[in-house]
C-alpha cells in the first residue's frame, strides 16, 4: 500500500538540516474502517464492557477512535511507558513514567497499544497489569511489527500488520513530530 509519491521535509536537528521524506502506508479511510471492525470484535469478547488501557503518548489516537467506535459499555484509563526516547529504535529497557489512577481487580481489561515492535514494552505491560487480578486482559495494538520480535507476546486483536520500517502519524511520533497526521506513513531520512 506504499505510494510513490514522496513528501519530502526538512528537519532541523542540533543545527543541521535533515532531508527526510513521508511514504503514505495506510489511509486514514483504512484505519478508520480497521478500527471500527476492532471495536466490534472486541465488544464481542466483553459484551457487558471492557476497561481500555491506552499505552501514552503514541495510542492516544487510537484509543480516542476506538472507544468511540465501541458499541457497548468502556471505562478508560493511561500509563505511560518509554523505551524509544529520541530515537528510532527501541532501547530494550522500559520505564513506567505513569501509572493507571483505577484499579484492575476483576475486570475485563484491554492494553490498547499504536505498535508492537520487539515486544519488550508490551511484555513489561502485560506482566505488571496481569498481577493486579483482572478479570481478563486482553491487548489490541494498531501495528505490528512481527519480524522485529525479541520476545513472545500475545496480541488478541491487531489492526495492521507492517513490514520493519519506522513509520509515524495517527499518534505515532518521530521526536514528538507527526502525531497529528491522519494516516500511517513511513518516514524515511532520519539518522537512526
Amino acid at each position: 500500500m506504499l505510494l510513490s509519491r514522496a513528501h519530502p521535509l526538512k528537519e532541523r536537528s542540533e543545527g543541521m538540516t535533515i532531508q527526510t521524506s513521508l511514504h503514505l502506508l495506510i489511509s486514514a479511510d483504512a484505519i478508520e474502517a480497521r478500527v471500527r471492525a476492532m471495536a466490534d470484535e472486541i465488544h464481542r469478547d466483553h459484551p457487558d464492557g471492557v476497561h481500555l488501557v491506552a499505552v501514552l503518548k503514541g495510542a492516544f489516537v487510537f484509543l480516542s477512535d476506538l472507544a468511540r467506535a465501541m458499541p457497548g459499555r468502556c471505562s478508560l484509563d493511561f500509563m505511560a511507558v518509554s523505551s524509544y526516547g529520541t530515537s528510532t529504535r527501541s532501547s530494550g529497557q522500559v520505564q513506567l513514567l505513569k501509572d493507571l489512577e483505577s484499579t484492575l481487580e476483576g475486570r475485563d481489561v484491554v492494553i490498547v497499544e499504536d505498535i508492537v515492535d520487539t515486544g519488550l514494552t508490551l511484555n513489561y505491560l502485560q506482566h505488571i497489569l496481569r498481577a493486579r487480578s483482572p478479570r481478563h486482559l486482553r491487548t489490541a495494538c494498531l501495528l505490528s511489527k512481527p519480524s522485529r520480535r525479541q520476545v513472545d507476546v500475545t496480541v488478541d486483536y491487531i489492526g495492521f500488520e507492517i513490514e520493519d520500517r519506522f513509520v509515524v502519524g495517527y499518534g505515532l511520533d518521530f521526536a514528538e513530530q507527526y502525531r497529528n497526521l491522519p494516516y500511517i506513513a513511513v518516514l524515511d531520512g532520519p539518522p537512526r
